[in-house]
């Protein structure tokens, strides 16, 4: 998968033993119910930062925890040890959940977290689970082994591919944001009032986007008009001066903004990578993109993550063969109509404007427009891709990157969106500070400083 977004690097790892100045004395064992383990690995974490992080993806690679590689996902319990332990349930909610529900816990609280396979060959290639991290801290985690089945886990992403109006999109969210594919690689965006999933309401029942608060204002609605821009986040190259997309090749059909067949012209396939409570992820294929002077097939991967407005995203080219001008990437959103609020700085864009939502295809004018006091989009690209930010006027005005071919094919962005009738994030200036730390974590993730084995006598 490449440069994933979050994933700690490692460093003066300490496997078995007591060593490495890592560790400190090491806390209480944890306990739940019955379960009394013996055995656990210890994980340090640090935070370079001289700055808060809360709801921080943690992401750890299998060869960064050689002693874990080799386990089934039930036998593991990752826990907190500063976390406050659950009380012992009562009998009524053990008679509503059952004999999975957590029981009394002590020494820590036990996590939420996922073991994902992303290259689905039957063995975990990531350990992923969100936590607060302090200013500068290194923080020890536990990774507790022996086997026991309590612990549901309600999912706070969701990731799926659907059938919406008569063609498949993929669909993945966070609780405040969700995410659309109804154009292949030019994005839509849903942001919700109240903490929530639901574009299983969407893709499930093809609920117009724009009108979906009828069946629960809760919903919120559709806050991105695409049309033949980059929309919520785009990708392209460009050709010397040219920005080529993917959907607007030699033999488009631009009046209706697609590609007009699958042999004759760019091609995609979708997939759902993961679905968790803490991320879950979509990947695109685009194929058979020809723009006249260059052939090119990429995947794209996008993971929603539990809490934040966030997307992150990473492309990855499998054929890139530009023509004799040569070729850079292209990663952009689209300019908000009435664009009011702007922030441009290095590696990032905020763009935002009040609005009165509505559904660009209805022409007729059936549905009732929405004022809301301001919607933003985001993004953010790594300092270590160098990329150059330009302003694009054509196809609704476009903040674009142009990010110097790399020789591995992989690039990575960062995606975000808020709007005043959400939870968070309510007015632009909130939006922007929120990007601008986003961008701080994203350019410096957690870093595993060790780990080790530990077992009682």
């Amino acid at each position: 998968m490449g440069r994933m977004l979050w994933t700690a690097t490692a460093a003066g790892l300490a496997l078995g033993g007591a060593g490495g100045s890592a560790f400190a004395q090491s806390p209480s064992w944890y306990t739940q119910g019955d379960f009394i383990p013996v055995e656990r690995v210890e994980i340090v974490i640090a935070n370079d930062l001289s700055e808060d992080r809360k709801g921080q993806p943690i992401v750890l690679r299998r060869d960064q925890l050689p002693m874990l590689a080799d386990i089934q996902e039930l036998t593991a319990t990752v826990v907190d040890p500063d976390g406050e332990p659950r009380p012992e349930p009562s009998a009524a909610v053990l008679a509503r959940q059952g004999p999975h529900e957590r029981r009394g816990e002590t020494n820590g609280r036990a996590l939420d977290y996922q073991f994902d396979d992303l290259d689905k060959d039957g063995i975990w290639d990531e350990l992923v689970f969100v936590a607060d991290l302090k200013a500068g801290e290194h923080k020890r985690f536990y990774v507790y082994r022996g086997f026991q089945q309590r612990g549901w886990n309600p999912h706070r992403t969701h990731a799926a591919i659907g059938s919406y109006m008569r063609h498949t999109v993929p669909f993945w969210e966070s609780e405040n944001v969700g995410w659309k594919l109804w154009f292949p690689t030019d994005i839509d965006i849903y942001a919700k009032r109240k903490p929530l999933l639901m574009s299983n309401r969407l893709y499930m029942g093809n609920l117009d986007g724009y009108g979906v608060s009828a069946e629960n204002p809760d919903y919120g609605a559709d806050i991105q008009s695409v049309d033949d821009s980059f929309g919520g986040g785009g990708i392209g190259v460009f050709e010397g001066d040219v920005l080529q997309r993917p959907r607007f090749s030699p033999t488009a059909d631009l009046e209706h903004r697609f590609n007009s067949g699958q042999q004759s012209d760019t091609r995609y396939a979708f997939e759902v990578v993961t679905n968790g409570p803490v991320r879950s992820m979509v990947r695109i294929r685009t194929m058979n993109w020809n723009t006249g002077q260059g052939t090119y097939a990429l995947e794209q991967t996008y993971s929603a993550w539990a809490g934040q407005n966030y997307t992150t995203a990473e492309a990855r080219f499998l054929t890139w063969r530009p023509g004799g001008q040569g070729a850079d990437f292209a990663v952009g959103i689209r300019k908000r109509p009435g664009e009011n609020f702007v922030v441009q700085d290095s590696n990032q864009v905020v763009t935002a404007a009040p609005e009165a939502l509505r559904n660009p295809d209805d022409v007729e004018g059936l549905q009732q427009q929405a004022p809301i006091l301001y919607a933003g989009t985001a993004l953010v690209v790594p300092d270590d891709e160098n990329g150059r930010y330009q302003f694009v006027e054509t196809r609704g005005g476009n903040h674009v990157y142009r990010i110097p071919a790399r020789a591995d094919g992989t690039y990575r962005y960062m995606l975000a969106a808020g709007w005043s009738e959400g939870e968070v994030l309510k007015t632009p200036q909130a939006f922007a500070d929120y990007v601008a730390a986003s961008a701080r974590r994203y350019n410096s993730p957690p870093r595993l400083e060790g780990a080790r084995v530990e077992r009682k006598p």
